[in-house]
C-alpha cells in the first residue's frame, strides 16, 4: 500500500446530512491523502452509503466544508464529477447488451470521440480479463465478471479518485481476491480509493487508514494496527511440558496468570514484536524452554464489535442491523483471536 501525507484527495470537515428528523451523518471529519486506500467501516444504516453519495455529488450535504480532488463540492460539483468514478453496491451494468457495448455506452456518456472510446474500451476489457467475453451479453457473466466490468466502466475517463461502495458484496472468495488485486494495481498507479465495506478482512488487506462510522459519527480512526490496539485482551501464552520449567518461569514472570493444570502462563501483551522478543530473550537467558508459545491479538472483527455493538457481515443477517446509539458505552470485546507463532 502507498501512503502519501501531502495533498489531500478528499477533505470533509463537519459533514452533516439528515433525512427529515433522522440525522445520518452528524459532523463527520474525513481526510484522505492522494494515492491511498481509505476504508469506511460501519454496520448497516451507519451512514456509509450517504457519505459516498454526498462526496460523489449524488446528493447534497446539509453542512460541512467539503473538498474533493481540490475542488469545493458546493461551488464546483461539475469539476468534482470530472475527477471521480463511482461503483455502487449494485452493478450499473446493463445485462441485455454485451460487455463491449456497456463500455462504449460509458465512453459516450463521457463525450469521448468514438475512436478514443473504442480504444479505452479495448484496453480496459483486456486489463480486467474480459476480452474473450466482450461480445457476449453481460447477463451471461458470472458475478465476479460483472463486478469487474462495472469497475472497468467506472475507469472510463481516467478518474483520479474512485468511490467503491461495498464493491465485493455477493462475490465468492476467489472473485473477491481478484477484485482486491485490481484495487491494489489502481492505487499503485496513483489512483485514490475511498472504500466502504463490511468485510473486515477487506479493510485489513487494502486500507492505509480506516474510519469506523456508527450512528452517523466517526467513533474511531487510524491504521488497522492502531485500531486493533484499542481493544484489550491481547496476551502471550506459554505452555511447558515439564513442571520444573513451568515453576521456574512462573517464579520470574510475576505479571503472568498461572494455570497449574495445563502448565501454562498467560502474560498481558499488545502482541508487538518488542514484547515478544523480550519474553524470548528472558527464556533464553534463564535457560527455560517453552514447548508452546501462542500470541493472542484482537483483530478488526473485535474492534468492529467493540465500537459498534454489531457482529460483522458474516454473522449478521441483512435485516437485523440497528444503529448502536452514538456516544453510548461500547460493549466488552469478544475473546481475542489467537495465532500460533
Amino acid at each position: 500500500m502507498t501512503t502519501t501525507t501531502g495533498e489531500l484527495a478528499i477533505s470533509a470537515t463537519g459533514l452533516r446530512k439528515s433525512y427529515g428528523e433522522k440525522t445520518v451523518l452528524d459532523g463527520v471529519d474525513l481526510h484522505v491523502p492522494v494515492g491511498t486506500v481509505f476504508s469506511l467501516l460501519g454496520p448497516n444504516g451507519a451512514g456509509k452509503t450517504a457519505a459516498v453519495q454526498v462526496l460523489s455529488t449524488l446528493i447534497a450535504a446539509d453542512g460541512g466544508e467539503l473538498r474533493v480532488a481540490g475542488h469545493d463540492l458546493a461551488a464546483d460539483p461539475q469539476a468534482v464529477r470530472a475527477a471521480i468514478g463511482v461503483t455502487g453496491q449494485f452493478s450499473a451494468v446493463d445485462n441485455m447488451i454485451t460487455g463491449e457495448e456497456n463500455m462504449l455506452l460509458m465512453a459516450d456518456l463521457h463525450h469521448l470521440p468514438r475512436s478514443e472510446g473504442r480504444r479505452f474500451a479495448a484496453e480496459l476489457l483486456e486489463r480486467f480479463d474480459l476480452t474473450e467475453a466482450a461480445k457476449r451479453p453481460a447477463v451471461t457473466y458470472s458475478g465476479g465478471m460483472r463486478r469487474r466490468l462495472d469497475l472497468a466502466m467506472t475507469l472510463v475517463g481516467s478518474p483520479r479518485i474512485i468511490f467503491l461502495d461495498e464493491p465485493t458484496t455477493g462475490l465468492d472468495p476467489r472473485s473477491r481476491h481478484s477484485m482486491w488485486n485490481i484495487i491494489r494495481e489502481l492505487v499503485a498507479g496513483g489512483v485514490t480509493v475511498f472504500l466502504t465495506t463490511q468485510h473486515l478482512e477487506e479493510a485489513d488487506q487494502l486500507a492505509d487508514r480506516i474510519a469506523v462510522l456508527n450512528g452517523g459519527k466517526i467513533v474511531a480512526q487510524g491504521t488497522a494496527g492502531e485500531l486493533k490496539r484499542l481493544v484489550p485482551g491481547g496476551h502471550i501464552r506459554l505452555r511447558f511440558a515439564e513442571p520444573q520449567a513451568y515453576e521456574h518461569a512462573a517464579g520470574a514472570l510475576h505479571d503472568a496468570t498461572r494455570d497449574v493444570e495445563s502448565l501454562s502462563l498467560t502474560i498481558p501483551s499488545g502482541g508487538s514484536q518488542r514484547e515478544l522478543r523480550a519474553i524470548l530473550d528472558w527464556l533464553d537467558a534463564a535457560g527455560v524452554e517453552a514447548d508452546e508459545l501462542t500470541v493472542h491479538t484482537p483483530d478488526l472483527d473485535d474492534v468492529f464489535f467493540a465500537l459498534t455493538g454489531h457482529p460483522t457481515e458474516s454473522t449478521e443477517s441483512p435485516t437485523s442491523a440497528t444503529n448502536h446509539p452514538a456516544g453510548s458505552t461500547a460493549p466488552a470485546a469478544p475473546a481475542a483471536k489467537e495465532t500460533v507463532r
